[in-house]
């Protein structure tokens, strides 16, 4: 069984910085891609980035690319989302999850273990 675990949400203004960090159980991590979704209230939870196993791929949403960077640390079963220049649409609560099989990185069913989620609130 893999747990996932979200931290680093909170409350930041327009245009300040928050990095969410997702700590994942399990000795296989590194064998797999990691994504990051985000649902806000009375909408569909959408893509927002992922990682490939290795490191050397990512792929990011048109709406946070430049802005957001999602990075993995193997050795701590760790990947993580910098999220640089904030804005109030980008308040939502992000999961992460772990990308089961080979299929779509963008698409969520291709995921197979998510987390409880973080909340990340942007004020105008």
């Amino acid at each position: 069984q893999v747990q996932l675990v979200e931290s680093g949400g909170g409350l930041v203004q327009a245009g300040g910085s928050l990095r969410l960090s997702c700590a994942a159980s399990g000795r296989t991590f590194s064998r797999y891609a990691m994504g990051w979704f985000r649902q806000a209230p009375g909408k569909e939870r959408e893509f927002v980035a992922a990682i490939s196993w290795s490191g050397a791929l990512t792929y990011y949403a048109d709406s946070v690319k430049g802005r957001f960077t999602i990075s993995r640390d193997d050795a701590k079963n760790t990947v993580y989302l910098r999220m640089n220049s904030l804005k109030p649409e980008d308040t939502a609560v992000y999961y992460c999850a772990r990308r089961g099989s080979g299929g779509s990185y963008y698409d969520r069913n291709e995921y197979d273990y998510w987390g409880q989620g973080t909340q990340v609130t942007v004020s105008s």
